[in-house]
């Protein structure tokens, strides 16, 4: 069934409106005119869009069998539909239940008889119970290499135990074709993660380091799963603060664009000297709300100023994003900005938009405060440009998932925003379906005596220096264990690069990101236990291995064969196996951390593997298969890493 949703397009401005040039990043082009900018917005928005989607559960991931050749689960579910169709062919549309087992009865079972049964009793059926029903199940699977056992337990549970050729088998493909092979596919071709979005001439401090690194995450998994995403910045680039800024730029250099970052300094005492001088000076008050006009009017001297405001900005903003490796677009504020009359004149023809007491809201459903779309003195606010933000992602940018990723202090505000944009039918009301927009919330970044996490003068901590001091940790560690006279300098540098911001980023990413964490660098430079230093040593130990055996690992792909005979053998490929369905967890469920505690176990169980005098990999007769289970772990493990963001390292 095709659900139609129709995504009302804003009429046209009734004011010249400013342009998006993307070359300069700036929302002006000094070749457009302004009412020429306001014709070419209206051809843009006037275009009607409606978006066809097929509704999509929220779990579904793909259903052809070439496409779901990585996850386990995906391929037992085709293998049991065919079975449910036999088993009760007068049920149509039974969804397979798989799901990895945790107990000692198989490696996966299948929950459907319950279920069916509560449906087929009553009905002439000639089942007697779950169990039998289970039973049937279990019978009427067709013949499949990826199956060495069956068997049905408690109320018709079918437990799967694997076949260790088509595991052996499955592991090796993936080795010779690439991990690549094992993507999820997810029901989406293109998806908007907004994430960072940091405020222009402001500091980016540890408040920002989780949108960044989680919505970094997010997206790295997404595009794993062959997902087109666009990353977007979405800068806090205009509003009232701007008059003050470039008052007081204008105050301190006369020459305004002679102003570098060098001269300027640290933004965010400049941000906090206008701040000061606007509310201790009427007259400089007086002067900064005439060049909110003047800029928002498009005088050609304030649109400069404002350039170099943000130019400086971006410029520190930069120094993060190269240390984390993070790649994002900018559409600040500014870009959506022309946007926001037509969006909400097309909801006020709609009859969303209502008057209360002199400003124009949407009342939500079940929400005591209205959603404010203009304020009484006719500005726009968040909501004015997140409706605008939203309805271009859906129309213009055609996205089919849109995922904000904010603090959870913001969760209220966006499901507002969403509950709109339902109300207006541009989303559907189901949230299993799509498109869909999807609030990501994270909690506090702590200090250790459990407040926020601040400087000792208060101050909150920048982002840059924090960085620096997990680099600077970890670079002196590398000293003391002696790297100094063994390495050369590029290789403690980038050594120290990746173990520092690993470092950094993994004790962020392994929380729940609901819940707050305490920052702690002697934790999360512990080379023990559960951070990015232990596991990437456990991952630098690997490659080890396999150079100390001197073999060629790209030969043994081709011409070895991969088997696992042994227990921790069987245990290290089944874990390798569910690689597939742990990322598609993850990206369902906007949840990092479950790709986290997939990696730490996935180290702890080789570590069993390796350490077991049984398991002997070099000078064994069994050498080549298990350096091909070596292989396929550091493989994984580099994937892992990739979409964490974390870069490996290869010797300690």
């Amino acid at each position: 069934m095709l659900t139609s949703l129709t995504l009302l397009v804003p009429p046209a401005p009734t004011s010249p409106l400013l342009t998006f040039n993307r070359l300069s990043h700036f929302p002006f082009s000094p070749s457009i005119s302004a009412a020429s900018s306001a014709s070419d917005l209206l051809r843009v928005v006037s275009r009607r869009l409606v978006l066809a989607t097929k509704t999509q559960s929220i779990t579904t991931m793909a259903t052809q069998e070439e496409e779901c050749m990585g996850s386990v689960k995906a391929q037992l579910a085709k293998i049991f539909e065919a079975s449910l169709k036999v088993t009760v062919p007068n049920e149509p549309d039974v969804e397979p239940l798989i799901a990895a087992c945790t107990g000692k009865f198989g490696d996966y079972q299948c929950n459907n008889a319950m279920g069916l049964w509560s449906k087929i009793k009553g009905k002439g059926t000639q089942f007697r119970g779950p169990p039998a029903v289970g039973e049937a199940i279990k019978n009427n699977l067709p013949t499949s290499e990826m199956i060495e056992s069956c068997s049905v337990a408690g109320p018709g549970f079918v437990n799967v135990v694997l076949s260790k050729n088509w595991m052996a088998k499955s592991i090796q493909k993936m080795l010779i074709e690439g991990i690549d092979t094992w993507a999820p596919m997810p029901p989406v071709k293109t998806a908007v993660v907004d994430f960072s979005s940091p405020n222009i001439a402001k500091e980016m401090h540890v408040g920002h380091l989780r949108s960044t690194i989680i919505g970094d995450t997010l997206a790295r998994m997404l595009e794993f799963s062959k997902v087109k995403v666009l990353r977007r910045n979405h800068v806090g680039d205009w509003g009232t603060q701007f008059g003050m800024l470039i008052e007081f730029l204008f105050e301190k250099f006369p020459n305004f664009e002679d102003a570098t970052e060098t001269a300027i300094g640290d933004l965010q005492a400049f941000y906090k000297a206008s701040k000061l001088r606007f509310d201790s000076d009427p007259a400089f008050k007086e002067r900064a709300q005439q060049a909110v006009v003047r800029l928002q009017g498009g005088e050609e001297k304030y649109r400069r100023a404002w350039a170099q405001i943000c130019e400086i900005s971006r410029t520190e903003f930069h120094k993060v994003y190269q240390r984390l490796g993070v790649h994002l677009e900018e559409k600040g504020e500014s870009f959506y900005n022309p946007y926001i009359p037509g969006v909400i004149e097309g909801l006020m023809k709609q009859g969303l938009v209502e008057e209360s007491q002199g400003a124009r809201v949407i009342f939500i459903e079940g929400v005591n405060i209205p959603l404010i779309v203009v304020k009484s003195d006719g500005g726009f606010n968040y909501a004015s440009t997140d409706l605008a933000a939203l309805w271009y992602r859906l129309n213009e940018e055609k996205a089919e998932w849109i995922i904000y990723v904010t603090d959870v202090g913001q969760q209220q505000h966006f499901d507002m925003v969403f509950k709109a944009a339902k109300r207006a039918g541009w989303l559907p009301q189901g949230d299993n379906s799509y498109p869909r927009a999807s609030h990501v919330g994270f909690g506090l970044v702590l200090g250790e005596d459990g407040k926020r996490f601040r400087t000792r003068n208060t101050e909150v901590v920048r982002l840059v220096d924090l960085l620096d001091e997990a680099k600077s940790r970890s670079k002196a560690a590398l000293i003391e264990r002696g790297k100094g006279e063994q390495w050369t300098e590029e290789e403690i540098e980038s050594t120290a690069d990746a173990v520092g911001y690993g470092a950094v980023k993994y004790a962020d990413l392994k929380n729940n990101r609901l819940t707050n964490y305490t920052f702690n660098f002697d934790q999360m430079l512990n080379d023990k236990g559960n951070t990015a230093v232990y596991l990437l040593y456990a991952h630098a130990r690997i490659c080890s291995i396999i150079r100390r055996s001197g073999k060629d690992i790209e030969e043994l792909m081709n011409k070895g064969t991969l088997v696992l005979e042994h227990k921790d053998e069987r245990d290290l490929g089944l874990h390798l196996l569910q690689f597939a369905e742990v990322v598609e967890e993850a990206c369902t469920n906007l949840l990092p951390n479950v790709l986290c505690d997939y990696l730490y176990n996935l180290s702890e169980i080789f570590s069993k593997f390796y350490s077991n005098p049984e398991c002997k990999v070099i000078g064994s007769d069994k050498e080549t298969s298990r350096l091909l289970l070596c292989e396929a772990t550091a493989v994984v493990m580099r994937k892992c890493f990739n979409l964490l963001g974390i870069t490996p390292i290869y010797k300690i």
